[in-house]
């Protein structure tokens, strides 16, 4: 779930173009030394999938050189000098797992383009092995899965080094209606690497720290609505939350059948649409896989195109033509760029169609987290085996579990009846089914070919006393609610916090959406490794 979640109980040249506070109002920072020391120093500093491939292809990296480069690169920035807090745990296996990789490469065994390359994934998202899936909770501690999730098996086939876990909000950003992102009972709090008392966003707020801050190569996120987009926008980063059902879910812990999905984090489109490929596939477990066959592609990098813009037909949310002058900024900009790209330019209003006045959507996702939750519970390697079990646990250990927020969202989750009852059913029509009519009509009707608008505001102050607070913008929800890929990239910067640009459409367009953010992407040059600022280095 996203930072904005409580949103449900309420109402020039374009090569080498960049956005950033250059172009607005800002203040002086400090911090030279300190992007010396945990940036430029860093030797595979923003290094990409191609480059670290080569680099062992040529023989001067092995798969086992850069899993201990990593492991040092989160030792030096996550758990001492920043304390980024990404990290919930890390594989005891992984320098075994690169150690194998590299005799396979020795031998003339390539798996492909993830072959040897350090990842790390989401702690909801099961592993048959020797680490934990706890969703950040105490109650879920002692959790070893039996088998790998569907996609953590496509994962090892594919070559991926399995570095470790990271943290995320406590079951997925779904506890509490005043909860902080990125906390977790077991995890702690993370923070965001551009400036540490800020929030990264949640829920994959560890994966999106991470990926920014250069602690593996790529990452996994999981998303209800916002939760791969937002720490990605927020973060710096590219993120893509794929069609529901072209990645399997089995295997991880559930929010909403309806919604979930995991997706790729990382910090070129090219690198994201790599791992997209590679962990697709139908999955006899999961009945939305059934609807990729056929409409799903084997290799996304093959529509990288820095001509895909040109000619198309893109939805700007004009609602967020107004707000915060800097977003507004960078937002205008963006919009002027995809005209000079050769883009035709039509607002439309989808956040308003899409208006939520009876929090349908919240509701859907209550009923759903309940039924799936106790499904996973019940087969789960951990002594509570039922959402009812999981809130008494907390009860229990309030002092440890709840020292900053309660469990409001479990309590009325657990009220609620079966997938049978009619109330959920007319959410679902009107959250889920409605959503779709709406932007299948508004796609036809304006014949276009994606939508588009800024992610979501920069990132908010980390607040365990008070919970998030809403910096505007927020855009996940329409893709979300849906079903729908959505793909974020760089946009700009406010000051020292990044802002994403999105672009969502149709069922498994992922293709056409990958191509115009890649061209974006490389149009814009947006990315910027962060300083890891204090607020005292703004001053």
């Amino acid at each position: 779930m996203p930072i904005d979640r409580r949103n449900f109980l309420k109402n020039s040249s374009l090569l080498g173009l960049s956005w950033s506070a250059s172009a607005l109002p800002s203040v002086g920072f400090a911090g030279t030394d300190k992007d010396n020391q945990y940036g430029e120093s860093f030797e595979l500093q923003e290094a990409t999938i191609d480059m670290l491939q080569q680099k062992m292809q040529t023989g001067q990296y092995s798969a086992v050189k850069l899993t201990k480069l990593y492991l040092q690169r989160i030792a030096q920035v996550d758990k001492s000098g920043p304390k980024l807090n990404s990290v919930i745990e890390l594989n005891p296996d992984a320098l075994s797992i690169a150690a194998n990789l590299d005799l396979e490469r020795k031998a003339g065994k390539l798996r492909g383009p993830l072959h040897g390359i350090p990842i790390l994934i989401k702690d909801n998202i099961d592993t048959g092995d020797k680490m934990m899936t706890t969703a950040g909770s105490l109650a879920l501690v002692g959790n070893k899965a039996g088998a790998d999730a569907f996609i953590v098996k496509k994962l090892r086939e594919a070559g991926a080094v399995l570095l470790g876990k990271t943290n995320l909000s406590e079951f997925a950003n779904f506890r509490s209606d005043h909860s902080t992102s990125g906390w977790s009972g077991r995890g702690g709090q993370t923070k965001c690497p551009y400036i540490l008392d800020r929030n990264p966003s949640g829920s994959s707020a560890g994966s999106g720290a991470a990926v920014s801050a250069n602690l593996c190569a790529i990452a996994i996120g999981t998303e209800t609505d916002g939760s791969i987009v937002s720490p990605s926008s927020v973060n710096g980063i590219v993120g893509i939350k794929p069609t529901v059902g072209l990645w399997s879910r089995t295997g991880i812990i559930p929010i909403s059948k309806t919604q979930d999905t995991a997706g790729p984090m990382a910090r070129t489109v090219k690198d994201a649409a790599i791992l997209l490929s590679a962990l697709q596939g139908i999955d006899v477990a999961d009945e939305a896989t059934k609807s990729s066959d056929g409409k799903s592609k084997k290799d996304y990098t093959s529509f990288l195109d820095i001509h895909a813009i040109n000619g198309k037909r893109i939805g700007i949310e004009k609602s967020f033509l107004k707000g915060h002058e800097g977003v507004v900024h960078l937002y205008k900009n963006a919009i002027s760029v995809l005209k000079k790209m050769g883009a035709e330019i039509i607002e439309v209003d989808l956040v308003k169609s899409l208006e939520d006045p009876d929090h349908a959507e919240f509701k859907v996702l209550e009923y759903e987290f309940k039924d799936g939750l106790n499904k996973y519970l019940a087969h789960a390697n951990v002594k509570v085996k039922s959402l009812s079990e999981v809130i008494a646990f907390n009860k229990q250990h309030e002092a440890k579990s709840m020292p900053y927020f309660k469990q409001e969202i479990l309590e009325s989750s657990e009220l609620l009846k079966g997938l049978d009852d009619k109330n959920y059913l007319e959410a679902l029509q009107k959250s889920f089914f409605d959503a779709r009519k709406l932007i299948d009509e508004m796609m036809v009707q304006y014949k276009l070919d994606a939508i588009a608008g800024p992610t979501n505001g920069f990132a908010c102050c980390i607040d365990l006393a008070n919970g998030d607070y809403d910096t505007g913008f927020g855009f996940s929800t329409p893709a979300a609610r849906a079903g729908y890929p959505h793909i974020t990239v760089p946009m700009g910067f406010v000051d020292e916090l990044p802002i994403g640009f999105s672009f969502f459409g149709g069922a498994y367009t992922e293709a056409t959406l990958i191509a115009m953010a890649y061209a974006f992407e490389q149009a814009t040059k947006s990315r910027r490794a962060p300083r890891f600022l204090s607020p005292f280095d703004l001053y």
